[in-house]
């Protein structure tokens, strides 16, 4: 009897060791309200609070399935405003004219726009072997500065550099990208090397596979030479290696969080780079380090193999020395990819002839005038050499009336999901930055974020998308400071693509920059717009002085 009564003792307490194993009281619920603004009377508490129990046993059964990184939700973003039409039309390719006709020094190819360099290969005047150890070497001597790369690939580099060279004398010449070394943000994926999303939890990370931009670009004939730095888990310019630096002034950063794609391609390490964006992280990087960013629309490239941050608002796009390049890389990587469900079928083409004076210009006046910078001194002076390509400006103002602070809960709870299993785990406390603003910080809060909340900014977002497609549809581009009001977060929140591009540096030498709004999916009018006023001016000419020889 009494082992009868002690077997039923261990069984009680077993099953109350369980039933108790997250439990929470309702003085917990009541305090938990204040996260979110809330405040139900102790009857309410009472009545939700079995409810509250079962939802937490959801919780730990979901746990007990494993996701893998390339499961998306099963709700998808649409950016397209009610009554959009996809673009029609033939796509096509641009082929440079530009004609290189003497070799320059090595330090000067470092330098070379990938138009110059394509028309130095495609003559057989340089070979890709030759390229690809210039930078090869120039990796070597600058990055132990920069910190822009995390794996140099100069073996197999070298192996691909070789056999484009010989499949251009074979008569089977690719195109502008056929021998032209670049890197690669180190949040995409490459079959057989690291892929470590610059955080310290994940800096012995091998994904089985190669992200579709990586194909693509092979396809086109291009060389990887290095996997570049990413700020860890997409934020910032610190990894887990240390803090990638702009080779303009090497105390400061470079950005984030393409941090290693906009210094590498700054400092003449390769001739581009692919950068993501989801707030911000290629304009950024390209303003700090005086490069050309393009940040596409969403839905134009596949980011299959690519590590989501927030899958409602990644993109990815190229970091170049000029419009022209990113046009050459862009028709490479755009298109469909039937592994990425939020592509569209869109065609592009850029059209070099089309008339600029044709098109309508919206100018974002209150945004320049408000900063009084000797910074936008400099950049005012860009726009007014924007006018003389026969431009006509019409002020106007971005749609204002918007909780904007409240949009930032769709990265975050998107991102918390991802990494769920890193919080939960606990090696998110491995991260080198664990400061207020750390991504490590980010992701534990964004558990507090609520369901309701996170629709609810959504809704929002939805009527921003409408507000923001009544305002462009007035414009073929629009133009803006890069950093001027809510730009960043509109666009990144509705999709628009844009280009930010170097227009000289202040007075303590660091670059500047503008950028330029599209319509949705119309990536060629502000790369019309960029590559002419580079042709009309040098600022995409300037190197930094440190690393130009």
């Amino acid at each position: 009897m009494n082992r009868i009564v002690a077997l039923l003792l261990i069984v009680f307490t077993l099953s109350a060791c369980l039933s108790t194993k997250h439990a929470f009281t309702k003085s917990d619920v009541k305090s938990a309200q204040k996260v979110i603004g809330l405040e139900f009377s102790n009857e309410r508490i009472d009545t939700m609070y079995s409810y509250l129990e079962r939802n937490l046993e959801g919780y730990d059964t979901m746990r007990n399935y494993r996701l893998e990184n390339d499961v998306m939700p099963a709700i998808l973003f649409d950016p397209l405003p009610f009554g959009f039409k996809l673009p029609e039309g033939p796509a096509c390719i641009y082929e440079p004219t530009k004609l290189v006709s003497e070799m320059p020094d090595d330090d000067q190819l470092a330098f070379m726009t990938i138009a110059e360099q394509a028309s130095l290969i495609k003559s057989g005047k340089l070979s890709s072997e030759h390229l690809t150890r210039i930078y090869l070497g120039r990796i070597k001597k600058y990055d132990p500065t920069l910190k822009a790369v995390i794996t140099l690939m100069e073996e197999e580099a070298l192996e691909r550099a070789r056999k484009a060279d010989q499949e251009i004398r074979n008569g089977l010449y690719k195109g502008p990208l056929h021998g032209i070394p670049y890197g690669l943000k180190d949040l995409v994926a490459v079959k057989g090397y690291p892929t470590t999303w610059g955080a310290m939890p994940y800096k012995d990370q091998q994904i089985d596979e190669t992200a579709t931009i990586v194909k693509k670009l092979e396809e086109a004939g291009a060389i990887l030479i290095a996997k570049l730095t990413s700020g860890a888990l997409a934020r910032g310019d610190v990894w887990f290696g240390g803090k990638t630096v702009s080779p303009w002034d090497t105390l400061k950063g470079a950005s984030g969080s393409s941090a290693g794609s906009g210094s590498a391609t700054a400092a003449g390490l390769v001739s581009f780079s692919i950068g993501t964006e989801t707030l911000g992280s290629i304009t950024s990087p390209s303003t700090r380090n005086g490069v050309t960013g393009l940040r596409p629309t969403y839905g134009r490239v596949s980011r299959t193999g690519v590590m989501p941050l927030s899958w409602s608002m990644d993109k990815v796009g190229p970091i170049c020395r000029s419009a022209e390049d990113c046009i050459l890389v862009f028709q490479e990587i755009q298109g469909v990819d039937p592994m990425d469900p939020t592509l569209y079928d869109v065609p592009f083409c850029y059209d070099e002839d089309l008339d600029l004076s044709q098109l309508k210009i919206g100018y974002l006046d209150s945004l320049f005038v408000r900063d009084t910078s000797q910074a936008m001194r400099v950049v005012r002076k860009a726009v007014d050499s924007l006018t003389l390509l026969g431009l006509t400006f019409i002020s106007d103002s971005l749609p204002g009336e918007f909780p904007f602070r409240s949009f930032d809960v769709i990265l975050r709870a998107e991102a918390g999901a991802f990494f769920d299993e890193l919080v939960r785990s606990g090696q998110v406390d491995l991260m080198v930055e664990q400061s207020k603003r750390s991504r490590a910080n980010s992701l534990r809060q964004s558990r507090f974020i609520p369901a309701v909340e996170y629709l609810q900014a959504n809704r929002h977002r939805k009527v921003l998308i409408e507000k923001m497609h009544e305002f462009m549809s007035r414009y073929d581009v629009v133009v803006s400071p890069t950093f001027g009001g809510s730009q960043l977060v509109i666009t990144n929140l509705t999709g628009h693509p844009v280009i930010t591009f170097p227009t000289g540096l202040d007075k303590e030498g660091h670059p500047t920059s503008l950028t330029l709004i599209g319509n949705l999916f119309e990536e060629a009018k502000i790369l019309k717009v960029a590559k002419a006023f580079q042709e009309a001016t040098s600022y995409d000419e300037m190197h930094p002085p440190m690393f130009a020889n």
